[in-house]
């Protein structure tokens, strides 16, 4: 069964172009929740910016199905949730979580071993 996206691709706007490719769950991208947990790797690839987004909902079990997680260019993230913009150029290492008033705050996070 094809995914349905919450946006199409002609309500992409240019947001944050030029950022390279990043992972994403479903929680975003289909059933358009905002992004809750923001991470950033070493970069996998030279396309790779690093960037991991959540909605922070997911279960270990949801993330580790491949089926659950895609991979965008980071300005299509952008265009689902704007409030992660200001946050694009912290370094690997970075992870920020949204509080409870819907601003992202920096956290200590431990990246899972591939």
């Amino acid at each position: 069964m094809a995914k349905r996206y919450r946006l199409s691709p002609d309500e992409i706007l240019p947001l944050a172009r030029g950022r390279g490719s990043c992972l994403a769950s479903d929680h975003i991208t289909v059933d358009g929740r905002p992004v809750g947990f923001m991470y950033r790797e070493e970069p996998d690839t030279e396309f790779d910016s690093g960037w991991r987004f959540l909605s922070g909902l997911e279960t270990d079990a949801y993330v580790n199905d491949l089926a659950n997680v895609g991979l965008y260019d980071v300005n299509t993230i952008a265009n689902y949730d704007r409030g992660i913009i200001p946050m694009l150029d912290a370094p690997p290492g970075s992870a920020f979580e949204r509080d409870d008033d819907g601003r992202f705050v920096s956290v200590a996070f431990e990246p899972p071993d591939d």
